[in-house]
């Protein structure tokens, strides 16, 4: 009982202490020992320990041989983190923010931390921890002294996002977008759309009270007009001319962009060496948060060129491959149907400099019976523009190929990340770029981590 109250006491006072995996144990740190699908994280524990934990956590005892003095063992991990995380969100009094949304949660959550970071002491979920499991670990890892925390909320199923709201209750909302996810389970974007509304229903979390929306799909209208009917506080809505917060003006200029965004009646003047859509809306959700809430927007306008990009979501980097400079574009952490075609008409608006474009797409997974009209679709908006060379992968493209007897682009089909590695050594060129996009776990993001290794030197 002592050690129970030891640690708990020191998790709830300390701030990203837990840890899942042995790798990235530091000095203090806590190692949470889970049961995975192939082996216990028991059989890390002294891994953890000779990295400096000073705490270890699990549901499964050890052998009698274990001499380690501060491991808790607990009849159900799950369960003591659960608990643990209501107490510790009961004591915490700062503001909560929680975004869900089909895509875009954690790099919108990067932009918020980043400019809210400038002025406030804020925590905030790590990586893509969306899930029962990684919200239950961002609330045990937040700072009580900060003013701000945020938390990304996710779901592949029906149910999960009402049981996720109610231990974050956040009370202000943002929704990015509902487009075509986890099909497999959802069906219907419809059903996503009610899915990722459970964040701010009453029932589940009265604490909900203002919302920030992107409105441009039937879907999105739908997740406004039930925010309507829950009578939140205030519902703030992005993108087209009539809301809250929209594009009003874009200037071409010789090698930037001047972007005129009105936000709650006022108007911003941004410049940028780009345009993409994903900056634009994560930009004009920062700029309605500040606005609002009247924190000064001079610190998102001095600080507007520092994207934060995310690695595996736009990060871009340059690397010396088969003794050549190239650039990676890396999208290879999840992939849908709308960020895959997006991302391809981004790529193709890339200023190439002479550079060879390589496009690189892997399977999207979880799209359910529908699978093989969304990867034809793909394929048709690669069509539409022009690529030096697309590689696909996976057994999805591998079908919708079949179904094009003539293509302007030249395409190659690749299914395994090691033979993607051979095509590119005997056939990449100098100064090219490559844009890689598709699901997690698939062969081309087995071959983005490898192609990373080759830093430029």
């Amino acid at each position: 009982m002592i050690l129970l109250e030891r640690i708990q006491k020191y998790i709830i006072k300390s701030e990203d202490k837990l840890k899942i995996s042995s790798k990235d144990i530091k000095k203090n740190d806590i190692f949470i020992a889970l049961k995975g699908s192939n082996n216990h994280g028991n059989k890390y524990i002294h891994e953890a320990i000779r990295a400096g934990a000073k705490f270890c956590i699990t549901d499964k005892k050890l052998p009698k041989s274990s001499s380690y003095q501060n491991i808790l063992l607990v009849e159900n991990v799950q369960k003591f983190l659960i608990d643990l995380s209501k107490i510790k969100r009961s004591l915490y009094t700062g503001n909560v923010i929680g975004i869900t949304g089909s895509a875009g949660k954690t790099s919108l959550k990067e932009y918020l931390k980043f400019y809210l970071s400038k002025k406030f002491k804020v925590s905030a979920s790590i990586k893509s921890y969306n899930n029962n499991l990684g919200v239950m670990i961002s609330i045990l890892n937040l700072n009580l002294k900060s003013q701000y925390a945020i938390f990304e909320i996710g779901t592949n199923n029906f149910f999960e996002i009402r049981e996720l709201t109610k231990l974050v209750k956040p009370s202000q909302i943002f929704v990015t977008n509902i487009l075509s996810t986890h099909l497999e389970n959802f069906i219907s974007k419809k059903n996503i759309a009610k899915e990722k509304a459970d964040i701010f229903i009453k029932k589940f979390n009265p604490l909900s009270k203002i919302l920030y929306l992107q409105k441009n799909t039937k879907e999105e209208e739908l997740i406004y007009h039930i925010a309507k009917k829950e009578k939140l506080k205030k519902i703030i809505c992005i993108g087209k001319n009539k809301d809250q917060g929209y594009v009003k003006e874009i200037k071409k200029l010789d090698s930037k962009y001047e972007i005129i965004i009105k936000i709650l009646n006022k108007n911003f003047k941004i410049i940028l060496s780009y345009y993409e859509q994903n900056l634009i809306s994560n930009l004009m959700f920062v700029l309605s948060f500040f606005v609002f809430n009247k924190i000064d927007t001079k610190i998102i306008l001095k600080n507007k060129f520092k994207d934060p990009k995310i690695d595996g979501r736009g990060s871009i980097h340059n690397l010396f491959f088969n003794n050549f400079k190239i650039k990676l574009i890396d999208q290879s952490y999840n992939a849908n149907p709308d960020t895959m075609i997006e991302s391809i008409k981004n790529f193709s608006a890339y200023k190439n400099n002479n550079r060879n474009k390589y496009l690189i797409l892997g399977n999207m997974n979880e799209l359910g019976v529908s699978s093989l009209e969304h990867h034809i679709k793909v394929i048709k908006e690669i069509e539409k523009n022009f690529f030096d060379q697309v590689i696909l992968s996976g057994d999805s493209f591998k079908k919708a190929l079949i179904m094009f007897p003539e293509l302007i682009n030249k395409y190659v089909y690749i299914n395994q990340s090691k033979s993607i590695m051979r095509y590119l050594e005997k056939n990449i060129h100098k100064n090219a770029i490559i844009m890689a996009k598709c699901s997690n776990k698939t062969e081309v993001n087995n071959f983005v981590k490898k192609l990373k290794l080759f830093k430029k030197g």
